[in-house]
Parts: structure tokens; C-alpha cells; sequence
């Protein structure tokens, strides 16, 4: 039985009070953006429409400036993380999974055998397993799976330590995948190392996750904050450096916040698993899908669950050596994000689930919003596009003669919010190092400009590839679990205009209709709809290798200065590649190391 939590009040007060200021600030500026825009819009008297654009600016403006806040407090907050766990003790036996679904076995087993061999340099071997949970069912992928596992437990150490099991139903989806293996193998361990199938972990990082669950007896879960690594093309490496350079900072601002409350990425995480086992076991939603069925975003509800049972769930944005690989195009960006999008909007049915935090319920809205926030500024567009197309509506509410408002002043707000904690990261990093590892004062500057004019570029197509999936989920389309192509990276014109002519329409429509009937706000509009109708361009531009531009912009530490895991996961990659394609390869042997 794992002992159970007596979490004292002192240590939560910090994260509530900053909670509370975090919030009203939010709430205070959000309110006087709604003002301003009245004042912009209520020259002799409010319309009905004009209340529905300033409710709209309100909800809208929440949210944006919400992220803006948690980045600002980022910013002001160090950045030392917790302290390094006693290394004199014995670590507790760890597992650490790696669930796969229709992956390409040769990267991901590869970046297995680098973790695994940076275990054994360190002599810690014996006290982490390692464990292969195959969820895949294309046959052709699950035969590559068992050949390369034969070659894998040939690794150092990989007898009787690294198992693989498949399982025939994939039942739950990931969360069925591991929920599955804790049920049948969890009471061998003291932990459990979750990961997914492109994620790579240094293992002195693997060993001090584990150290610190022995340290802290009421500390269920430990989420690092990885890095995106091996980005090629410019859509994969503005979003690594995002990752890299801008994302520790908001991290760092919402782990401030969250204090022992603190989320679940469903991966590079580790958790107690008597813990987990106890408090996580995941209810099969009524109905169908998309809202009924089995969670998808089963993260953030475990760690809801975790800390309803008092658990300590913590994130450090300072544990260094936590990697992922993420997707090298928009087209394969926005699959994924359809799925979590499904997943989060299940959550609504959550939001009132007896005896969750409350700050959990707001982590369940949250996560709601940052898929609705898309159809709502959406809304906010069109109806500002009504409301120049009927003028002479007739007013509800008394307005000011003066508004001393100008458009400009508004565009200059949203740009602040959208911009100045970019900035305030980079004067940061000009004193504690981070510009230094990312190439430099000159190259970190650089590179945040081109990803802020990355950004908004693709926002268009980004907010009406949201905006559909949030009407697909609400329309009862279920989206269900594709498999991510992780090493697709250029995507044709013809591709590209495929997935996205409707995104091409629609912004042909908007603009038309602007100039026809409101051709005074139509350079306005422009902005937002001229990158729409260039989607398929933008796509298939943003999906090439542009090596011009390595070294001068999106540059990481990585990339300086590669970890010796990252080193070790592409001499094995290599050389295992160069195997697969002379044809090199092994028997598959009798599975004798699969996991109960």
C-alpha cells in the first residue's frame, strides 16, 4: 500500500493568492479591453450588435490575456526548479513505458536503445525496466516491431530487462494501453516513467525523476517540460524553438501558479504507481463518441484525479534533458490537434465531477476554451463585418458623442498582449543565458520576430482548422485516433490545396462579401483573410528545408550543443537504418521478454 498524502497548507497558500491576482488581472484587463471597444463603437448609442461584438471582445480577450499574464509571471519568476534529490540513496524500480501505435519501429526503437545505454553508463540498469506496450494493428508494422525488439533486447543489459507485448484490442486508446500494463505488471514497480513513442530522456534526467519520488512520499506525479528536437522543415523548427526558447517561460509562470496542482502531458512524466493505481481508473463516458465513449485526453483527468486524492502533481520546467519530436508541417499538426481538441471538449461533462479542485475544473474550461477561443474570434470578425454591412441599426443603449477611441489604439493593444512577453523573454535571456545558448543576442531576436510573423501568418488557417473541429465535435462527428506520421515533412501544392480549398473559399467569400458591402473595413479584414486564401501556398512554403536560414534564425541548444542521448539516438538511428536498407536484419526469435 503506498503511503498516503498529508500535504501541510503552507506550501498552497503562495499558488492561491498568485492565483487569485493572476485572475483578477486577467479579468480587470479583459473588462477594459470590453470598455475601449465600447468607446470605439458606441457613437451615438450601443446596438444589439454592438453588445454582442464587446461580449465577444470580453470572453475572447480573457483568454489570450491569460497566457500573456502566465508568460509575464515566467518571466519575473527563477528559474532554478526544485532541488537535485539525495543521490546516495537506492532509486525505487521504475518502469518506463513507451506506448506505440502504427509507428515506424526503426526512430522509435532506436531512441529506446539510447535511453537505455545512457542508463547503463550511469550503473543504474538494474533498478529501470523497460517496456514496450504495442498498440499498433497494421500487421505488416507489428512484424517490424517484433524484429526489431530482437535486435533491441541485444542492447546492454536488454535481457530480461526490455519486454514488448501487443495487445489485440487497443481498448482505450493510450490510456487503455497503460492502464492495461499497471493492472497486470504495475504491483512490480515503485514507479512508472510514462512516455511517448517519439520521446527521448537523458538518463542522469530519467534517474533524478526517480530520486525525487523517493524524496517526497506524497509527490504522485513529476512532469518535465520537453523540448521539440530534429525539426527540418520551417513549420517544424519555428515550432521547435517556440518550444525551446519561448515555452519554458510560460511554464515556468503556470507551474508558479499551480503550485502541487499542476498538469499531465500524458507524456515524459513519471508517477507513483500504487499511487496512479488507486486514484486514476478512468470512467467510460455514456454515449457515443465524440462527447461519449473513452477519454481522449485522459492527462489532464488523471492529473485532476491524482490530486483530488491529495496527491502531489507537480511540473519542473528546469529538469533539463526531456525531448519530443513534433510535427514537421500544418497538415499534420492540425490532425493531431483535432484529436486533442475532441479530447478537451469531452471534458465539459467533467467540469462538475464531485470532489475535484477547483483549480482542476478551471484546467477542464481552460483547456475547453483554447479550442473554442477560435470560433469565437471568428464570431467577432463576422459580426463586425455586420455590423459595417447594417449601419443604421437602431440603438438599445446610450453611447458616448466623443469616443476619443481609435482603431489603432485597439490594434496596438492586441498587438502588446500578443507581443510583449515575447520581448520581455528575450531581455530575460540577454542576463541569465538562455540567448547565449540559443546562438546569441543577435540570433534569439531574430528568430522571435520570424516566429512572431510565422505565427501570424498561419493564425488564419490555424483558427479555421480549429474552428471546424470544434463544429465537427459539436455536430457529433467523431474524429477518432489517427496515426501520427512523425517523418512526413514536405507536402505538395496539390496536398496542400486538398486539405485546405474549403480554408481558400471561405476567404474568398469573406473578402468579396467585405468589398461588396463593406468595402471601408475591408483593410481591416484583409490581414486576417489574404493569408486564408494563400493556405495551400503557406503549407506547402512552410513544409520545405530552408538550410539558408539554419544558423540565422530558430536556433536551439540542441542543435549547439546535442545531449549525449540525442548523440547516441542518431549514431543507433543510422547505423540501424543503413541496416534496414541493405536488408540486414534479424529473425524474428521466439518473444520470450513480453511483458504479463
Amino acid at each position: 500500500m503506498p503511503l498516503m498524502p498529508n500535504a501541510g497548507t503552507s506550501s498552497a497558500v503562495r499558488p492561491i493568492l498568485l492565483r487569485g491576482a493572476a485572475l483578477a488581472v486577467t479579468v480587470g484587463l479583459s473588462l477594459l479591453g470590453g470598455y475601449l471597444f465600447v468607446r470605439f463603437t458606441g457613437i451615438g448609442g450601443l446596438t444589439a450588435l454592438d453588445l454582442v461584438r464587446t461580449g465577444l471582445v470580453v470572453v475572447s480577450g480573457f483568454w489570450l490575456l491569460w497566457g500573456a499574464v502566465a508568460a509575464l509571471i515566467g518571466v519575473v519568476t527563477p528559474s532554478a526548479g526544485q532541488p537535485a534529490a539525495a543521490r546516495d540513496k537506492p532509486i525505487g524500480l521504475t518502469a518506463i513505458l513507451v506506448p506505440i501505435y502504427n509507428e515506424d519501429p526503426v526512430p522509435t526503437f532506436s531512441r529506446i536503445a539510447a535511453m537505455n545505454r545512457s542508463l547503463c553508463a550511469l550503473g543504474l540498469e538494474d533498478r529501470f525496466h523497460i517496456a514496450v506496450l504495442s498498440d499498433t494493428t497494421a500487421m505488416d508494422v507489428a512484424a517490424q516491431e517484433a524484429v526489431w525488439f530482437q535486435r533491441l533486447i541485444a542492447e546492454p543489459g536488454g535481457e530480461g530487462r526490455i519486454f514488448y507485448r501487443r495487445r489485440a484490442l487497443n481498448i482505450g486508446k493510450k490510456a487503455g494501453n497503460v492502464e492495461d500494463f499497471i493492472s497486470r505488471s504495475g504491483g512490480a514497480y515503485d514507479y512508472a516513467l510514462i512516455l511517448d513513442a517519439d520521446s527521448l530522456m537523458e538518463g542522469a534526467t530519467i534517474a533524478e525523476m526517480a530520486r525525487r519520488m523517493d524524496a517526497d512520499p506524497e509527490l504522485g506525479l513529476l512532469q518535465t517540460v520537453p523540448r521539440i528536437i530534429n525539426a527540418r522543415t520551417l513549420f517544424g523548427r519555428c515550432m521547435q524553438f517556440s518550444s525551446n526558447y519561448l515555452s519554458p517561460s510560460f511554464a515556468r509562470g503556470a507551474a508558479t501558479m499551480q503550485g502541487h496542482e499542476g498538469p499531465y502531458w500524458g507524456h515524459n512524466a513519471i508517477l507513483r504507481v500504487g499511487a496512479f493505481a488507486a486514484s486514476c481508473g478512468l470512467p467510460v463516458l455514456t454515449g457515443k463518441p465524440p462527447y461519449g465513449g473513452h477519454i481522449l485526453s485522459h492527462d489532464y483527468v488523471e492529473a485532476a484525479l491524482l490530486a483530488r486524492a491529495g496527491w502531489k502533481v507537480n511540473v519542473d520546467p528546469a529538469l533539463e534533458g526531456s525531448y519530443e519530436e513534433g510535427p514537421e508541417n500544418l497538415i499534420e499538426y492540425a490532425k493531431r490537434d483535432r484529436r486533442w481538441c475532441q479530447g478537451n471538449m469531452q471534458h465539459r461533462r467533467l467540469v462538475r465531477a464531485p470532489g475535484l479542485r477547483w483549480w482542476s475544473r478551471f484546467t477542464f474550461v481552460q483547456g475547453i476554451m483554447a479550442y473554442f477561443a477560435a470560433p469565437l474570434w471568428l464570431a467577432l470578425l463576422f459580426a463586425s463585418i455586420l455590423a459595417a454591412i447594417l449601419p443604421d441599426q437602431s440603438p438599445i443603449l446610450v453611447g458616448f458623442e466623443d469616443p476619443n477611441i481609435s482603431i489603432w489604439t485597439l490594434g496596438v493593444a492586441v498587438l502588446t498582449v500578443l507581443i510583449l512577453p515575447k520581448l520581455l523573454i528575450f531581455v530575460r535571456g540577454m542576463f541569465d543565458g538562455h540567448n547565449r545558448a540559443s546562438g546569441g543576442n543577435a540570433v534569439a531576436l531574430a528568430s522571435i520576430i520570424g516566429e512572431i510573423v510565422f505565427s501570424t501568418i498561419v493564425a488564419p488557417a490555424m483558427l479555421l482548422l480549429q474552428s471546424r473541429a470544434v463544429a465537427q465535435v459539436l455536430l457529433g462527428l467523431d474524429g477518432g485516433w489517427p496515426a501520427t506520421s512523425r517523418s512526413q515533412g514536405y507536402v505538395t501544392l496539390r496536398e496542400a490545396f486538398a486539405a485546405t480549398w474549403w480554408i481558400v473559399a471561405f476567404g474568398l467569400l469573406a473578402l468579396g462579401i467585405t468589398a461588396a458591402l463593406a468595402p471601408a473595413i475591408l483593410i481591416w479584414v484583409a490581414p486576417t483573410m489574404l493569408p486564408a486564401v494563400l493556405a495551400p501556398v503557406l503549407i506547402t512554403a512552410s513544409s520545405c528545408i530552408w538550410r539558408g536560414l539554419q544558423g540565422w534564425v530558430f536556433v536551439t541548444p540542441a542543435e549547439l550543443h546535442p545531449s549525449p542521448v540525442l548523440v547516441e539516438y542518431r549514431a543507433i538511428m543510422e547505423r540501424w537504418s543503413r541496416a534496414e536498407r541493405a536488408g540486414a536484419m534479424i529473425d524474428i526469435g521466439s518473444a520470450n521478454n513480453v511483458a504479463a
